[in-house]
């Protein structure tokens, strides 16, 4: 984030940081006073940092691809782009350029609802104010095509040559402390740690890592198949226990126990689903500080509440948005009945019968976990951060500078605070910067990955194009003067991802170049539905007629073991926009955090937000008969219902519903707050606005559409 004091503009889309990630603000205001760098905002919803932008873009939710291609489309033929950039480290550019040809700033207007002048007003502030920094969060997301929209944000500053660069590239906000590291670990149901897949190849490595034998992992499984399909998704497992044994892909079983842990069920869309999913469970176990709203809204007798210690009664390594790796100190033990989660882990392992594979590596908890972890995330350079380095880090963050978090002087000289991934070796300072190529591999610098060989032909126009980066483009002090492969046969048998002697790696930087290559970046995915991304229309669409033009993809079956509606769902779309008119999307408050459970448990935050509300725009409540504080009904298409108090504002258009997601306590206006254990139940309840988030899911990561749904609402 402190990179983002170098920028010379800056464009958030779909990202509210006063909000969501208030810590940056002192970042980005920096640029704006010192640089002069204007802020542009593109959102629904006019928000607080749109009152700190140079330039508010009101846009409709879910055609943030459209806008981005636009934008594009300008650029370039404005003569704006960097054409050398484009040479050198980029592909599959031609075939891109001739899609993003059709997204005219007019059509854009039309998709979109912003001014053609609009998009060509803000591609010149871009064009005229590098390097652009450019951030996106759960808005750029949560699409049925949020895949493709990412994508495009990420083309977009490579068509402007804004990656790998001081004050650029893409950056992501993670909502809560460790969630980059969560997902390097790859708590997510396909794929081993370190993005490693599911691979047989993948599986060994790891049991590897692990000292634990191959074929007993197998035998941990139904059958051989079972280890290699993914999982249920965290946004659809209360399906595998719906739809049935004869509708889900899960070795003819529906989903029979479920354990929650730190893990804030109001979160998930379609949230009358869940609740109904939980009374079908034979068992829930809710791991975490505060009992949940699940643990509340189960009906059965088959809720067990695991108390879990909270940060500062454990410790252990986390990864923040930046990639940098921090130790958490334990401040005291843990209090009452809690247990740390390393012992509710060993509870578990024991009861469960692995305990000795489990524990084969570990003695020291937690800083042998950390040390396990490393050694095998080969692939994102998770090996050099010890847990003594990065305690060391710690202990002298006042030696970092706060502009380019390198230390100056004392025990960390040279380093880069927190040592951001990839940090290769126990020597490597970490990698502050991806992909920036103006300084050595060993000091930090990184070119663009090879992950799919040196030369591509792509099906979509039969033209054939080198991977690798041109000629003479590489970081400082690298052998090959340009492109070239990945690393591998250094020790026979195995590539610089899975050699655990680390050889491969080492052997790279004495060459002074990257083990994973240097390769272009791409425009095309020929892996992925939309090889060059599009826009698509929302399932649930206010613009039934636009939707034959930008229509959605066909029905997908067994996509992490559910059958996922496309073409199906978006046929209703005619007899639904009728009943359901107005667009509805959800966001943050700065109060509250994810689910609420822990800062709705907070009295003092629940003083300053103590309601769930719906805003609402001043005209159409004046036509609806809806006052500002009134009670209000809002619902969805699938029949989840809520009542909560309308805030009318103009921070919202005439056609759109906005919700924060973070409360719960509630039901349809009545309270069940007595159905938390004694004592234990929230200062703050309401409705969840998850519970008429509609249905709707990516194409590609299966994360829930809740940001450009359908709905209606009226006077309670």
């Amino acid at each position: 984030m402190n990179d983002m004091r170098h920028a010379k503009s800056l464009i958030f889309i779909g990202s509210n940081p006063p909000e969501a990630h208030p810590v940056s603000m002192q970042h980005i205001l920096h640029a704006k006073e010192k640089n002069n760098a204007p802020i542009i905002v593109v959102d629904p919803r006019r928000t607080k940092l749109a009152a700190k932008a140079d330039e508010y873009v009101r846009i409709r939710p879910g055609t943030d691809a459209a806008f981005m291609l636009g934008l594009i489309n300008v650029i370039v033929a404005k003569g704006w782009e960097d054409k050398e950039f484009i040479r050198t480290r980029v592909s599959g550019y031609e075939e891109m350029l001739e899609v993003a040809k059709k997204y005219t700033p007019e059509e854009v207007e039309d998709i979109t609802g912003i001014p053609a002048e609009q998009t060509y007003k803000v591609a010149e502030m871009l064009a005229k104010n590098r390097p652009t920094s450019l951030t996106w969060c759960m808005g750029g997301t949560q699409h049925t095509i949020g895949s493709s929209i990412t994508r495009t944000f990420c083309i977009l500053q490579l068509v402007l040559g804004n990656m790998g660069k001081s004050g650029g590239g893409t950056n992501i906000f993670r909502g809560h402390d460790n969630v980059q590291g969560a997902t390097d670990m790859c708590i997510l149901s396909h794929s081993l740690p370190a993005y490693y897949g599911l691979s047989d190849g993948a599986w060994k490595h790891w049991c590897r890592v692990w000292d634990v034998d191959y074929d007993w992992m197998v035998g941990r499984f139904k059958s051989k198949e079972w280890m290699n399909k993914k999982g249920f998704t965290l946004s659809r497992w209360f399906d595998g226990v719906l739809e049935g044994e004869d509708k889900i892909h899960n070795g003819g079983t529906s989903v029979k126990a479920l354990i929650q842990w730190g893990c804030g069920s109001n979160s998930n869309s379609r949230f009358h689903d869940v609740k109904k999913a939980y009374n079908k469970l034979d068992l829930l176990v809710v791991v975490d500080p505060f009992p949940t709203s699940a643990a509340a809204l189960c009906e059965t007798d088959n809720v067990y509440i695991l108390p879990a210690a909270s940060q500062y009664e454990t410790q252990g390594s986390v990864s923040s948005s930046s990639r940098q790796i921090q130790w958490r100190y334990k401040v005291v033990e843990p209090v009452y009945d809690s247990k740390d989660d390393y012992d509710i882990m060993k509870e578990f392992v024991t009861r469960l019968g692995f305990a000795d594979q489990y524990y084969k590596n570990i003695k020291q908890v937690p800083e042998d976990i950390t040390r396990e972890l490393g050694s095998g995330s080969l692939t994102i350079g998770y090996n050099g951060q010890t847990p003594e380095r990065i305690k060391k880090h710690m202990e002298n963050w006042h030696t970092f500078d706060i502009d380019t978090l390198q230390a100056k002087g004392g025990a960390c000289d040279g380093e880069y605070y927190g040592m951001p991934w990839p940090c290769w070796t126990e020597e490597h300072p970490g990698t502050p910067i991806l992909y920036d190529i103006s300084k050595p591999v060993n000091e930090g610098g990184l070119p663009f990955r090879n992950r799919f060989g040196d030369v591509a032909t792509y099906a979509m126009s039969g033209r054939v194009e080198n991977q690798l980066a041109a000629k003479g483009t590489c970081n400082p002090r690298s052998v090959v003067q340009g492109g070239y492969s990945e690393f591998k046969e250094v020790v026979p048998g195995t590539n610089w991802k899975t050699d655990l002697s680390q050889k491969t790696i080492k052997e790279a930087l004495s060459k002074g170049m990257a083990p994973f290559g240097n390769a272009r970046a791409r425009c095309i995915v020929w892996t992925f539905p939309d090889q060059i991304p599009i826009h698509r229309e929302p399932l649930h669409s206010p613009r039934p007629d636009i939707v034959e033009r930008y229509p959605t993809y066909k029905d997908k079956a067994d996509h992490y073991r559910v059958d996922t509606r496309y073409e199906s769902e978006q046929a209703k779309n005619n007899d639904i926009v009728k009943n359901f008119p107005y667009t509805l999307t959800t966001g943050r408050q700065v109060e509250h955090m994810g689910a609420g459970a822990e800062t709705r448990s907070n009295k003092y935050l629940c003083e300053l937000q103590p309601e769930m509300y719906a805003e609402i725009n001043p005209k159409l409540a004046n036509d609806l008969g809806i006052r500002d504080g009134g009670m209000v009904t809002v619902e969805s298409p699938e029949g989840g219902k809520i009542k909560c108090k309308a805030l009318v504002t103009e921070r919202v258009d005439e056609t759109t519903i906005f919700l924060p997601y973070h409360f719960a306590g509630s039901w349809e206006g009545e309270s069940y707050a007595d159905q938390y254990p004694e004592g234990n139940e929230p200062w703050a309840v309401g409705d969840s606005g998850n519970v008429i988030t509609n249905y709707g899911y990516d194409i590609i990561t299966q994360i829930q559409a809740t940001k450009d749904g359908l709905c209606k609402i009226s006077k309670a």
